[in-house]
């Protein structure tokens, strides 16, 4: 008898008792929904990280003035960082794609024609900004060199400011007043929406950072509060952290073996954290999911042993009428490994089913447009198909062995 044929037989067999069957696979078939669902929101939520950060933008590194020291005690942040700084590190490191300048014009109302609105930034930047940051724009255009070098009165604002400012009129071309400082709306910004803490990330004035410190700062010093630095790609990041660090020590005049005056922050290092922990988490929950498969196989081995008890005069026949004992064994193991893999088919259509839903549920806790990923593992769903069919084999072994040592007389002569 052929591996087909055995197939067919184990399933007009396990249909002869579909309660009894359907009751057994039950544990196999929690176990892998539970396997399933865990290895899916674990993936959603490395996704849901991994977009947060591309929000944010991509292969994003922060550049902060460093901290001044006495006696090892920290004093407050230092003036270190220039435009002249950010300009150097944009020519001369071939690891960074773009640089943009930053300078915090505080909080303030925002007054445009009948309507005012205190938004939640306000901030001067450099022309690349939209490059680092990832962002596009819905109308108009961002300011560049020109507005930059002449401290123009101009500005570019998010979908949130424009809304609560010019409601459905195309805010480009308008004005608006900052500290009662005219400013032509020169763009708006593409909706980013909110980020995964509920931050509305359209909530934003930018002008250039000359502007922002001349007019609305009255600063007449030359220093940036940071700057965003984008590498050219994820795996040139460290190199793009190094070549920075050596260029602004090298400006800075810091002598050889001190520590840089500027700190930096990675996007990359934090989200790999983050999925690092994810992933932990993930394999932590889908252990314990696990357990539930053994217990499915337990199930399996008991139902088996029963069902051995059961045929015990059938086994007797099919052994006079010639059937060796690997006969036998490959019979009621075929039946233990088509009873695990029914429950893994099961279990992996149940989990993709719970998935969706936690996913749907989860999206409607989540502030804004923010979304969690559905994802289904495909080499996931795989390896528990393997491991359910694995499962049949460790469990419906023994059965099947014992199965197999029956004396054909003895077993003839069984009630």
């Amino acid at each position: 008898m052929d591996l087909l044929d055995l197939v067919r037989l184990s399933l007009r067999t396990l249909a002869k008792n579909m309660l009894r069957s359907s009751l057994t696979v039950l544990g196999v078939v929690i176990g892998i929904a539970a396997v399933t669902t865990m290895v899916s929101i674990g993936q959603g939520a490395g996704q849901l990280v991994r977009n947060e950060f591309q929000t944010f933008g991509a292969n994003v590194l922060v550049v902060f003035p460093g901290s001044s020291r006495t006696a090892g005690v920290r004093q407050g942040t230092l003036a270190t960082l220039t435009a002249q700084d950010a300009a150097a590190v944009a020519d001369e490191c071939s690891a960074v794609r773009a640089v943009s300048p930053m300078v915090g014009a505080g909080g303030s109302q925002v007054i445009g024609g009948n309507e005012n609105w205190q938004p939640k930034q306000i901030s001067g930047v450099g022309p690349d900004y939209t490059v680092v940051r990832n962002w596009t724009m819905a109308k108009g255009d961002f300011f560049g060199d020109r507005e930059v070098n002449g401290a123009s009165k101009v500005c570019v604002i998010g979908y949130t400011v424009a809304v609560h400012l010019f409601a459905d009129a195309d805010p480009v071309g308008k004005q608006l007043r900052i500290k009662n400082i005219p400013f032509t709306v020169v763009g708006v910004l593409a909706r980013k929406g909110a980020n995964l803490v509920g931050d509305d990330q359209d909530d934003v004035v930018l002008m250039p950072y000359t502007t922002a410190r001349k007019r609305l700062s009255a600063s007449a010093f030359a220093n940036i509060d940071l700057m965003l630095v984008s590498a050219r790609s994820e795996e040139q990041t460290a190199l793009a952290e190094q070549q920075i660090r050596d260029l602004l020590s090298q400006r800075h005049h810091v002598p050889p073996g001190e520590p840089p005056d500027i700190e930096l922050r990675s996007t990359a290092e934090v989200a790999a954290v983050l999925n690092g922990i994810t992933a932990i988490m993930t394999a932590m929950l889908s252990s314990i999911a696990a357990i539930s498969l053994v217990v499915g196989g337990v199930g399996i081995m008991n139902i088996m042993l029963v069902s051995v008890t059961e045929r015990t005069r059938e086994i007797g026949l099919r052994m006079a009428l010639g059937a060796r004992p690997r006969d036998i064994l490959r019979q009621f193991l075929v039946e233990a490994v088509v009873l695990s893999s029914l429950g893994g088919v099961g279990g992996v259509l149940l989990g993709t089913f719970m998935s969706w839903i936690i996913t749907l549920i989860i999206n409607g806790l989540l502030p804004g447009s923010t979304k969690w990923p559905f994802m289904v593992s495909v080499p996931a769903t795989v390896v528990a198909l393997l491991f359910s069919a694995a499962v049949g084999i460790f469990f419906g072994y023994y059965p099947a062995r014992r199965a197999s040592r029956l004396d054909p007389i003895e077993a003839l002569r069984y009630d």
